[in-house]
């Protein structure tokens, strides 16, 4: 039903037209013809073809962008959704990592560099974690981008 508003929109607005001209007994047709005659002194019936195909093509153009920005709406809503779940899963795997580094810590044999090796492990995937969650340009360069070294 969504998906068809502007049809029904029209279909009532067909609807009510017959209706009207059946009930008055007027002829729509016959009214456009006869006033068309009359605009033909001033020339402007050889421009309403023209200016109604542009007008055609001007709502088709308006209804893509709009088509194209719902697409674009959509794409960033599951950019997001799934941007979420990672981070979901990324910290769940970096609050177990912690449990790593307190045991290596506690461990008298295990070299200091490791650890500090390891804490700059977790503060990279931090900061591109923060940084693909930054990103406003939905696209392939970007997100690629976002991540790179």
């Amino acid at each position: 039903m969504k998906n068809n508003k502007l049809t029904l929109i029209g279909l009532a607005i067909s609807v009510t037209i017959w209706l009207a001209t059946f009930i008055t007994g007027t002829d729509l047709f016959e009214i456009l013809v006869s006033n068309l005659e009359k605009l033909e002194k001033f020339e402007v019936d050889e421009l309403i073809i023209p200016i109604a195909i542009f007008f055609i093509f001007a709502l088709l153009d308006l209804f893509t962008k709009h088509r194209r920005q719902l697409i674009e709406i959509e794409k960033i809503k599951i950019y997001h959704a799934m941007l979420s779940s990672t981070h979901h899963i990324l910290n769940n795997f970096l609050n177990k990592m912690q449990l790593f580094k307190i045991s290596a810590e506690e461990s008298d044999d295990f070299p200091e560099s490791v650890i500090e090796l390891y804490d700059q492990i977790i503060q990279d995937a931090v900061d591109q974690i923060e940084s693909m969650g930054s990103i406003m340009s939905i696209d392939e360069i970007s997100i690629r981008a976002s991540v790179e070294p």
